[in-house]
């Protein structure tokens, strides 16, 4: 490992593109190490990039928080290491003939305190997440469920939403129309159990060590907030034996370089997904032999806010998605392989692999600025703010697109740099002009993108944009049977949205990281999703 870590950290010093991992690793090579684990345990030690905002499941809305509850919950089925759903916490489903009716028969399993894992727990779980007053971002997932969608709002009660524990180990759930990826939906943490018992006596249950309880693969051992997270073996999860590790060590570092710095000289063996390599390094790690890349379901993009001038208007939106140069950015920028994206949904599971609009359009961009000012009757933009969170990629990116519309349009963009929560705070309150964001599939289905802005008030829709055909385009869809018709509608409904272009797609993500040889069986769905349950090292 050493060895191996000091070849790797000289190649890319010498070629000059973590001059700073350097000197962080030479100053590290001067303090104590930490003392080794026993031989006999094996630990995975990881970066979280920044402090989780949540372990809660029916709280999770980033990536990190996902990574977490996926170790420390388990669903109703699993993603295994083949990349296909399998039956975990549900032995046995049931599908009624109209495709409406989902029976889940629970298997026998216990919680991290030695309670049962219940049908109730499901029940109380996913109506805690439709309940209003828990304010969960991601309670639209469930809008399949019938009376779900009402019940979130204030419509209906929530005994009214189609979701009940026939017994203790029989979960029945009753959909609004056939929803063919709810099995998949399943899988993802808005849909873990929570444990009823615990919840309902301590509203702070998921906020320290003490109180947690969960029913997946590991639990929470320690949490030392902005600065290390560790989780350990589980002892009471159901299917133990498939568990190899003993504990998740996750350090807290969000500079890119400091991170792969930690991998090189050894105390980590893992870098890169969830978080990011530094893009300079990539072409070196890959021409040795070291990147791991994997093509995912999920897009970078710019978020308008389209209730701020001047991006009231949809030609001037248009203008500035139309005069960025994407093949630029993933080439000599990004690096990391990942795909242009002219089109809301990846090209993993995408209907129109060919694009709504040419990348690089300069021309057109000139035109419809100049005829989006004439509509606004303006001779002149007002000042313009490009928000992101801090990270040297996004900055990186920001400056060649601050470039690129300096060069295209002759426009002036102020960046403007935040720490996590401050910005999604500013994002989700609108405090932004443009923003950037990103989105990770949920489950494998266009809907899954197109969803996301059916409704201005909706969750994730921070670009207060919403369109009324786009909305009935999607209606039809959510009811339509026949599956060609269905990838029809939702086509249609791909092609408003990159019209108005509320967001402005910029490339298709890839995964990108590089693992200790030792470390097998982590498991990297194609949605970008991390799952340790079968992780082991040799």
């Amino acid at each position: 490992m050493k060895s191996r870590s000091k070849s790797v950290l000289n190649v890319l010093v010498a070629a000059g593109v973590i001059a700073s991992c350097a000197g962080y690793a030479a100053a590290n090579e001067a303090k104590p190490k930490a003392a080794s684990p026993a031989a006999t345990e094996k630990v995975l030690r990881l970066n979280l990039v920044a402090e989780p905002l949540t372990v809660d499941p029916a709280l999770a809305e980033d990536e990190v928080s996902f990574m977490l509850t996926r170790a420390m919950y388990d669903g109703l089925v699993r993603v295994g290491p083949d990349g296909k759903l399998q039956p975990s916490m549900a032995h046995k489903i049931e599908v009624s003939d109209d495709l409406k009716t989902y029976t889940f028969h629970l298997r026998d399993a216990k919680w991290s305190n030695g309670d049962p894992v219940t049908a109730y727990d499901f029940e109380y779980a996913w109506k805690r997440v439709l309940d209003p007053k828990t304010d969960s971002i991601y309670s639209h997932q469930l809008y399949v469920i019938e009376n779900a969608e009402a019940a979130n709002s204030g419509k209906e009660k929530l005994d009214a939403v189609g979701v009940k524990a026939v017994d203790a180990k029989t979960l029945r759930v009753v959909l609004e129309e056939p929803t063919p990826y709810f099995a998949q939906l399943t899988a993802f943490p808005t849909f873990y159990p929570v444990n009823q018992k615990v919840v309902a006596a301590n509203p702070k249950w998921a906020n320290a060590v003490s109180t947690h309880v969960g029913n997946g693969p590991y639990k929470l051992a320690s949490w030392t907030r902005a600065e290390q997270m560790t989780l350990v073996k589980n002892a009471s999860y159901w299917d133990q034996a498939a568990v190899k590790l003993d504990k998740l060590a996750f350090s807290m570092v969000e500079d890119e370089e400091t991170e792969l710095a930690l991998f090189d000289t050894g105390e980590l063996d893992w870098a890169g997904a969830p978080g990011q390599l530094p893009a300079d390094a990539l072409p070196v790690l890959k021409e040795k032999g070291l990147l791991h890349t994997k093509p995912i379901a999920g897009v970078y993009w710019y978020k308008f806010n389209t209730e701020q001038a001047p991006f009231t208007n949809a030609k001037i939106r248009k203008a500035f998605a139309y005069a960025m140069n994407r093949q630029a950015i993933v080439d000599t920028v990004t690096k990391g392989s990942q795909v242009p994206a002219t089109a809301i949904v990846p090209v993993t599971n995408g209907e129109k692999q060919s694009g709504y609009f040419k990348d690089n359009d300069r021309e057109t961009a000139k035109k419809l600025l100049a005829e989006g000012m004439k509509e606004l009757g303006i001779g002149k933009l007002p000042p313009i703010s490009l928000s992101m969170n801090r990270s040297e990629n996004h900055r990186k990116i920001a400056l060649e697109v601050q470039k690129q519309w300096k060069e295209a349009l002759g426009v002036d963009v102020k960046l403007v740099e935040e720490e996590w929560k401050v910005f999604l705070d500013h994002i989700t309150e609108g405090n932004y002009q443009i923003g950037r964001m990103g989105w990770l599939a949920d489950y494998g289905d266009p809907a899954n993108f197109l969803g996301l802005f059916y409704d201005k008030k909706g969750g994730n829709n921070n670009t207060n944009w919403e369109n009324k055909q786009y909305q009935s385009l999607l209606d039809k869809a959510a009811t339509e049977a026949d599956p060609a018709k269905r990838k029809q509608l939702l086509a249609e409904a791909e092609a408003i949205l990159t019209e108005e272009m509320p967001v402005l797609p910029i490339y298709f993500y890839s995964s990108n990281w590089v693992q200790d040889e030792k470390l097998k069986g982590v498991v990297m769905d194609e949605l970008g999703y991390l799952d340790f349950k079968w992780a082991t090292k040799e």
